[in-house]
């Protein structure tokens, strides 16, 4: 059976789809702006098509042994879903989705040669990197572009902001008092139209370079670094500043760890934030302390029946926590096997490996403290995954004509 890159061609198509995963909203804002008024079916509409072409191009290649972890976790993680739905009498598909990402990107990444990982992070570094300069010098031409203010009114219920006469998105305009380079006189938010996925992709981008730094040209580590300054100069991003200075000494202390410093890494993150609690007890608002704080006030107030998935309802208002959404949407089991995952899927055996599976610890669990669920978000979670799936077999391509899919096997 033919792998993903058996020539250009498919590689290709591979990119295309991770730039169209990433990329969607900026082009429905597009369409929503100046041909039609579209509204949240469009979106998930559009999301839906994007991972069943990659499930169907899993379907057509076959399940092989080395895709039944993620597999494994996907069909847990449905259980738990179908579970949930049942005793709540109310279909909840989210969390699904957000598996069903990681599944689908960890399968395609594990097949991609590095020629083809970096013609995807290379196109979408670029594609930011200019959309960005446009936001920066000409904010007023980016709005007229995007319209992301209605976009995100007409698809996400977002009200339009009346204080201020922008068609930037309302979030994206900042808080008072918030930390700020006042550079610009916004969060930048580039292609991704509001600002959180921006600060997010710069933090998957610093996984990807200090991951790979060796095999980078002297240009391209310039250009990266770059692209990653001027988005932490600009987005007003506390978190991945904060992740930024990890990722920095990580360089050199992450390949010394073994693979027991990645599973350590969320309960080490949940200490810190009861000691910040114990601390601060008081702490509220649009900071790091208010942030985790309120995550650690919802640990608190979760009882046995909310963990074991009797509140779902209320997963739709826990955007700000990811470890409780992810608890009520899933039980307290899903939050488990989201940190086996995280911890043990990824390779740990070269500099290179040690180096991806920490920052993604790190990345993904700091993120659920203070950034919510932002990191489940297919715009992010594509890259992510996508080079996850890299990391875990490197190899795998050269050796794929000699093996069969599992699912073959049985036949």
């Amino acid at each position: 059976m033919p792998v993903i890159e058996n020539s250009e061609k498919p590689g290709v198509f591979v990119a295309l789809l991770v730039l169209l995963a990433t990329f969607y909203n900026a082009a429905l804002a597009v369409i929503n702006a100046h041909v039609l008024d579209l509204n949240f079916t469009s979106v998930a509409i559009t999301e839906l098509a994007i991972l069943l072409v990659l499930l169907l191009l899993i379907i057509r290649r076959g399940i092989y042994e080395e895709d039944l972890a993620p597999l494994i976790y996907l069909i847990i993680t449905i259980f738990l879903a179908v579970y949930v739905s049942v005793i709540n009498k109310q279909i909840y598909p989210d969390y699904i989705r957000n598996i069903l990402i990681i599944f689908c990107f960890v399968t395609i990444g594990s097949w991609c040669s590095f020629s083809t990982i970096n013609l995807v992070f290379k196109s979408v570094s670029v594609l930011i990197f200019l959309v960005l300069l446009m936001e920066i010098f000409f904010v007023d031409q980016y709005g007229d572009l995007f319209y992301p203010a209605k976009y995100f009114a007409n698809t996400r219920g977002v009200e339009l902001f009346t204080v201020v006469d922008s068609k930037l998105f309302r979030n994206a305009l900042g808080f008072e008092g918030r930390f700020t380079f006042g550079i610009i006189g916004h969060r930048s938010s580039s292609l991704f139209l509001e600002q959180v996925s921006l600060a997010n992709f710069s933090g998957v981008m610093m996984i990807y370079l200090l991951t790979l730094w060796k095999r980078f040209s002297p240009f391209e580590r310039l250009f990266y670094v770059s692209t990653i300054t001027l988005i932490l100069l600009t987005n007003d991003t506390r978190t991945m500043l904060i992740f930024a200075l990890i990722s920095f000494i990580g360089y050199f202390i992450f390949p010394l760890l073994p693979r027991l410093f990645s599973l350590l890494v969320m309960p080490f993150i949940l200490l810190m934030g009861v000691l910040v609690f114990i601390l601060k007890p008081d702490a509220t608002g649009d900071n790091i302390p208010g942030r985790v704080v309120f995550t650690m006030r919802k640990f608190a107030d979760l009882d046995w029946p909310t963990q074991l998935g009797f509140s779902a309802e209320i997963a739709s208002s826990l955007g700000d926590s990811g470890y409780i959404y992810v608890v009520v949407i899933g039980t307290i089991f899903s939050l488990v096997f989201l940190w086996l995952f995280v911890g043990l899927y990824p390779a740990c055996d070269t500099p290179e490996e040690r180096r991806f599976i920490h920052s993604l610890s790190v990345f993904v669990f700091m993120n659920m403290m203070i950034g919510g669920t932002a990191v489940f978000s297919i715009k992010i979670a594509a890259l992510l995954w996508l080079l996850a799936g890299h990391m875990k077999f490197p190899d795998r391509k050269a050796s794929a004509d000699n093996i069969k899919p599992t699912y073959a096997r049985a036949q």
